[in-house]
């Protein structure tokens, strides 16, 4: 139903206009399907004066901005985001890429797109898990930097119907553009752009040890927000009372909150040495000071991680 809505609106747009179509799934963030949309620019002739649009979820925007970028050395693109996770997250901020078998998102750059255009009644469509997906990203912004918005996912969680999605989405686009403006390119020592990441090195690592496709990335970046959390409270930066409310707030969403099968603890701590954000080698971890305020952090552990990984279901 949702591919032919957009087909119908690529037709009444554009008329006749050259369509690839991308297989749903995180196997799709590859070096072969960045191939095939090289190859269907290049087959269609199109030039740097073109611009290619991307509708669909977080992996069709992600692989198609990067295959922008870096055909004929960068064309415009467009993003149409039809998922939840995509409207307040990977639409966001310019961040193109795809994965490598040694982790996610281990190729890509920053290029920001011509526009991003928003629908929400395209979010009626989805199915629940994936709303819920996209929810877990709303969580992280309220847990890094507005307390108000986190208070209010925790009394009413979202849904397609919620009265006020469309001014959460909103204050959730506001946020990371703050923070990608003051850090565009993820160069700062501490913090910047890299606190968009709460709950994401833990949340890789899940993805890539229990393989693509078996969490949603929004369900892997659910645990991981309650394992930063416990990781936080281990740090002796909050009290338990906020990994136990993440962990609540998330599950009201539908989403998990630990492991659903164990995962073996050493793969997922070697996993996680391979995350962008370490620096010569060490581990740099997004953790909370409170409900509302994160920092990175490069002094971890390595004991203390594997302590929060069993906490949240490693074996």
């Amino acid at each position: 139903m949702v591919a032919a809505a957009l087909g119908d609106f690529l037709a009444r747009a554009f008329g006749e206009t050259p369509v690839l179509h991308v297989p749903a799934g995180e196997g799709s963030k590859s070096l072969a399907m960045l191939g095939r949309v090289w190859d269907f620019l290049a087959a269609e002739r199109a030039d740097r004066t073109g611009v290619l649009w991307m509708l669909g979820g977080g992996v069709v925007g992600d692989l198609g901005g990067f295959a922008a970028a870096t055909y004929m050395r960068g064309m415009d693109y467009v993003q149409v985001p039809t998922t939840l996770l995509a409207m307040v997250d990977s639409a966001i901020g310019g961040k193109t890429g795809i994965n490598l078998p040694a982790g996610k998102n281990l190729a890509g750059l920053v290029r920001h797109p011509r526009a991003v255009h928003q629908c929400l009644e395209l979010l009626r469509t989805l199915p629940e898990r994936e709303f819920a997906a996209g929810a877990a990203e709303v969580v992280k912004y309220g847990l890094l930097g507005d307390a108000d918005l986190f208070a209010r996912l925790e009394t009413t969680p979202l849904t397609p119907a919620h009265a006020e999605l469309g001014a959460i989405i909103r204050r959730s686009c506001e946020l990371k553009a703050g923070i990608v403006a003051a850090d565009e390119y993820e160069t700062a020592a501490e913090g910047g752009r890299a606190l968009l990441n709460l709950g994401h090195t833990f949340g890789h690592a899940i993805e890539h040890v229990a393989g693509y496709g078996t969490y949603l990335h929004g369900e892997a970046v659910a645990v991981g927000l309650v394992a930063a959390a416990r990781l936080s409270h281990a740090l002796g930066l909050v009290d338990a009372t906020v990994a136990e409310r993440t962990a609540r707030c998330l599950a009201a969403h539908g989403l998990p909150a630990h492991l659903r099968q164990p995962l073996g603890l050493a793969a997922l701590v070697e996993a996680m040495t391979r995350d962008k954000k370490n620096r010569a080698g060490r581990l740099r971890l997004v953790v909370l000071e409170a409900v509302g305020r994160a920092v990175t952090r490069g002094d971890v552990p390595t004991a203390l991680v594997e302590q929060v990984w069993r906490g949240v279901g490693a074996a």
